[in-house]
């Protein structure tokens, strides 16, 4: 008795897997503006100047590619990543290092080939106003009709009389030591608290600030009398002197 034969292993062909085709990767150039910081030694005072500059304009920067020009400072690699962090407190993103031979790791790429472009102005500081000179000006004797006595910054004093038809105008009070008899205008530098004093009241009139009373506004209570006159919540206040 013969052994039986074993039956033939059949085995089914692969699928054969599918074909992908790699399309080659492509690399192309692209150019972009960006604004170059370019710090100076030492640089506590470039980053004041910095803060400065941010102060007065503090969208300067804001939005914009930013590229850190080291050619002027050579840091090493620590100083480089203080001053990268300075920036950094301050909003401040580089994309990238210009002017510098190597970057350390974690440090924005190293960027060659730069070209010059347009710069951006920083805002001037406005002026500042210079202080005005305040004089006190004194008169010796007497002020005629059709003269006129003008102190824009500061007091006038008058040591005689003030006639019909002459002026003062000062930009703080009037002191006239005779009589006022023609016009008197103190205050006249926007300034609220001058006052006008005088030994015998009969004025054509007065004003302080920007208000201003004739003769027959202020009736006759006064007349002949040593007054002074100021401002008091807006109202022109008369009041004999004791």
């Amino acid at each position: 008795m013969s052994a039986a034969s074993p039956e033939p292993i059949i085995r089914e062909p692969a699928a054969a897997e599918p074909r992908v085709t790699l399309r080659p990767l492509s690399f192309r150039g692209r150019v972009f503006k960006a604004l170059a910081l370019t710090p100076e030694p030492p640089v506590g005072d470039w980053l004041a100047g910095l803060d400065l500059a941010l102060k007065r304009s503090p969208t300067l920067l804001k939005g914009r590619a930013l590229i850190l020009d080291l050619a002027e400072l050579k840091p090493s690699l620590d100083d480089l990543q203080g001053l990268l962090d300075e920036l950094r407190g301050r909003d401040i993103r580089v994309l990238g290092i210009e002017g510098a031979d190597q970057a350390g790791e974690g440090l924005p790429p190293i960027l060659l080939q730069g070209r010059p472009g347009a710069s951006i102005e920083v805002p001037a500081v406005p002026a500042e106003p210079e202080p005005l000179l305040v004089t006190s000006i004194t008169v010796e004797g007497s002020i005629r009709s059709g003269q006129s006595i003008v102190n824009p910054t500061g007091d006038v004093t008058v040591m005689g009389h003030v006639s019909s038809g002459a002026e003062v105008l000062a930009g703080g009070s009037i002191h006239v030591y005779g009589a006022l008899r023609g016009r008197a205008i103190a205050g006249a530098a926007r300034n609220p608290r001058a006052r006008i004093y005088c030994r015998k009241f009969e004025p054509e009139l007065l004003g302080i600030d920007r208000l201003v009373r004739t003769a027959e506004d202020m009736g006759s209570a006064l007349r002949g009398m040593a007054a002074q006159v100021w401002l008091d919540g807006g109202t022109m206040k008369l009041a004999k002197l004791d």
